[in-house]
Order: structure tokens, then sequence, then C-alpha cells
């Protein structure tokens, strides 16, 4: 007889850590807030379609976007749970304001389902989360805890306008949104035309859509003639639009941008 333990093998037996979760940046197609949707299977590769149809657990910029999305997902790979049944987070809407590539934000308590086990996808609105987007806060935390990171593929706009544009695509920069006053977007402009120029390194940027026409007419007005300008709305959808010109062509050729699309803009040499 054992004199030295009244407990049973059993319950000696520790409990086994779960291994922990994968998070995976899911990219969304680029036709949020526009009035037509692509097809789906058109502009989204099936492999990210199937791997983001077999996640539950999610953190995203926006949870009624983020299951519009799904919902576009699950009908083309059935989902591994009902819509309701989707456990979603959203970031913090300060995060979206002032970005969250900032140290400050600790998202590591957005991945604790990774801890125990579950895979976790992270998604925006629009693109690849994290690249001209929130969600960097989030994939810093998963590298902080060990996380695996793997980043799906799907349609990025920057490097797609860039493609397009036929500025130097070996040396760029993107600057986020100009200022919003004229004065100083004005100023901004003269700047990222100076350094440019002087580099040869492109710059690029976005405007809030309704101000598409308005940030068109004071790079037109302010570039210098043989600066050349690049711009992209609405891409992936059968009615995208690129032009790259000089910016004393644009003067002479007038170009109107459609103030309900998303549009990337891009100066250079």
């Amino acid at each position: 007889m054992n004199m030295h333990s009244n407990t049973s093998p059993a319950a000696q037996t520790p409990t086994p850590h779960p291994t922990p979760g994968t998070l995976y940046l899911v990219p969304a197609p680029l036709d949020f807030g526009c009035a037509t949707q692509a097809p789906l299977h058109r502009v989204m590769p099936s492999g990210t379609l199937e791997a983001a149809a077999k996640l539950r657990h999610w953190v995203c910029e926006n949870a009624k976007s983020t299951r519009a999305y799904l919902k576009r997902v699950g009908e083309i790979y059935p989902l591994c749970e009902p819509l309701q049944a989707m456990h979603l987070q959203e970031l913090p809407r300060d995060v979206h304001k002032k970005g969250d590539h900032q140290a400050g934000f600790d998202a590591r308590y957005l991945l604790s389902a990774a801890l125990n086990g579950e895979d976790i996808g992270l998604v925006s609105e629009a693109g690849m989360p994290a690249v001209a987007d929130p969600g960097s806060s989030v994939v810093r935390a998963a590298h902080t805890l060990g996380l695996r990171v793997v980043p799906l593929v799907g349609p990025v706009s920057l490097l797609l306008a860039l493609a397009a544009s036929g500025l130097n695509g070996q040396n760029f920069a993107f600057v986020g949104y100009l200022p919003s006053t004229p004065a100083e977007r004005t100023q901004k402009i003269r700047e990222l035309e100076s350094l440019a120029l002087k580099t040869g390194q492109t710059q690029l940027f976005i405007e809030t859509p309704y101000r598409n026409t308005a940030m068109l007419q004071a790079l037109v007005q302010g570039l210098q003639h043989n600066t050349r300008l690049a711009t992209a709305s609405g891409l992936t959808l059968d009615h995208a639009a690129c032009r790259s010109d000089l910016a004393k062509n644009w003067k002479h050729q007038p170009w109107a941008l459609d103030n309900a699309l998303p549009t990337v803009f891009a100066i250079g040499r």
C-alpha cells in the first residue's frame, strides 16, 4: 500500500497548456462605402476566403462592416459558425483617430483567445489591416505574446496605385492624410514635392473621398509644371480610374474625380 499519498495518479497529471493560436491578417475588399461592390471571388484569393471562413474570433475596426464582409465570405465558403455566434472585438475608437502605431495602446487583452489555443483574424474595413489602417498595435501585441503572425494575400490600395502610377516603385513613402485646411495643405504639398524631386522618393497619400476634388485642385495649382501627379480611384472596381501625367498637362486636360470613391494620390518625378 502506498502510504505517501492519497491522490490518484490522474489527479497528479498536470493540465497541458493549449498550443497558442495564430493571428491571421485578413485583407478586405477595397469597395467599402462604394455604391457598387466587386464580386468577392474576383478580388480576393480563394485561400484567403477559405482561411477567413474558419475563424470565429476577430479583432476588427468595425463590427458591423466585419459582419457584412463575413456574410459575403459565407456565400462562397461556409462559415465555421453563424454570424451571430462570432466573437468580434472592436479596436477602441481613439486608436482609429490617433493611430495605434504609437506606443501607448496595449492590445494584448484583445488576443486572450489565442493564448487559449484559438486562431484570431485581424481585419479592417478595406485592404490590409495595419497598412494605412488600424491594427499595428494588435500585430505588435501578438509578437510580444509569442504568437504566430500570418499575413494573408489580398488587395492593398497603396501598392496597386503605385504600380499604376509609373512613379518610382523602388523608393516610396506613404504619408497618410494631408492637412484639411487650404494653407496648411498647400504647405505640405510643397514639402512633399521638394522631397520627391530631391530624392526621387515617390510620395503617396490619401484623402477622405468627399474632399477628393479639393485635393486634386490644390495639387494641380500648387505643383511645379514638371512634377508628375498620379491618382487611382475605385481600385478593383469595374469603373476604376487611374491617371498619371505632368502637372502642366493636368491643367490643360482636366480630370474629374468621383467624390464618392476612395482615391490614392502620388507625386514624384
